[in-house]
């Protein structure tokens, strides 16, 4: 993490390598409307640039790379069921997701830190994301009536052994260890060697040197918990039904089971269920473009559902952390009151699986 200028991101040269830093500290970094917009247009025009030969992603001050998204503009925006923000945010948030998994240049996202929601979709689809061990990862949205975006469901329904669908599920925070055992990162390298390495890497002047630099600032990673638990999650995990999932960590021999059968049980019923159907449908689909394509159907169908309102009012609004969802239970949401959130949004699609970024 490094400090930066008063500007929400900071986007410039130095030497042949692209500089994105974050830089809104006091909210965690949390993407806005106007930050992902400059972050779009700057990938858009260094992929062409020949004197750019990489791109650096890091976060001011001391707390992490990305919290996620705007949470609180986008709940007013919901609040007064006016989804213009809801819908350009969106479509430019997933759009910069999608460019940064096409970029045709070395891509190096520092995740150090908070990395959440949206800082995993700013880093994850990345070609060289580098995660220290004293990063927390983490996509909580069921917590507040939502699912797993930024290609979230692309990335966690392609994680080996159902990895992916416990950390959806849970809302876990994960180590820079999981990170990697999950495949939201490459390497891990020395939170003290940060800004040596991004010194180093901005002297470069061929790519040969810069992928050397990047290769020796790796570092043997620590143990992962979530690596250690693989057996029971993919025992558990792989039905197709929540209340099956439930079933199998209720009856299954390792405590740490039933703690994630409790975990889950706290969340919204209406965004288990939703993200569920979504990662198992975005196994079957042809890539990232299409996950998103779906991802904002949802997104924008969950902006007037009740439990994303009354999520984010008890999680970041109020902070009483007892949301009263409705329905409140898995069994009162059915398949039928999930199936619009998944149609087409009409002349509204984002189309990315069509589209030329």
């Amino acid at each position: 993490m490094t400090n930066a200028p008063s500007s929400d991101v900071v986007v410039r040269v130095t030497g042949h390598v692209g500089r994105i830093t974050l830089n809104r500290p006091r909210a965690l970094n949390a993407l806005t409307l106007d930050m992902v917009s400059e972050i779009n247009a700057a990938l858009a025009q260094w992929a062409d640039d020949p004197a750019i030969l990489a791109v650096i992603v890091d976060g001011a001050g001391e707390r992490g790379l990305c919290a996620g998204g705007d949470i609180r503009s986008l709940y007013d925006a919901a609040k007064s069921e006016n989804l213009n923000l809801p819908k350009r945010f969106f479509a430019i948030e997933y759009r910069m997701n999608a460019r940064i998994a096409a970029f045709p240049k070395p891509y190096i996202p520092i995740m150090d830190g908070i990395v959440m929601g949206g800082g995993i979709g700013l880093s994850a689809h990345g070609n060289h994301r580098l995660v220290t061990a004293r990063a927390t990862l983490a996509m909580p949205e069921v917590g507040i009536g939502f699912i797993p975006d930024v290609g979230g469901t692309f990335l966690l329904a392609r994680a080996p052994d159902q990895l992916g669908t416990h950390a959806a599920l849970t809302a876990a925070r994960l180590t820079g260890a999981d990170a990697l055992a999950l495949r939201l990162a490459d390497s891990m390298i020395d939170a003290a060697a940060i800004p040596q390495l991004i010194a180093d890497l901005e002297s470069c002047s061929s790519l040969e040197q810069l992928l050397i630099r990047i290769d020796r600032a790796k570092i043997e990673p620590n143990s992962s918990t979530l690596a250690s638990e693989r057996a029971w999650i993919t025992r558990c995990y792989h039905a197709d039904t929540i209340e099956q999932i439930l079933k199998n960590l209720d009856n299954d021999p390792e405590p740490a089971a039933q703690a994630a059968a409790a975990t889950i049980r706290r969340q919204s019923p209406s965004a288990l269920k939703l993200t569920l159907r979504a990662l198992r449908r975005a196994a079957t689909l042809s890539g990232l473009p299409a996950c998103l394509d779906q991802e904002y159907r949802i997104a924008l169908r969950c902006m007037t559902s009740h439990d994303f309102i009354e999520g984010v009012r008890a999680a970041v609004i109020d902070k009483d952390r007892t949301p009263r969802w409705q329905p409140a239970t898995l069994e009162h949401v059915t398949p039928t009151m999930l199936d619009p959130y998944f149609a087409s949004l009409g002349h509204d699609e984002l189309g990315l699986d069509i589209a030329t970024l």
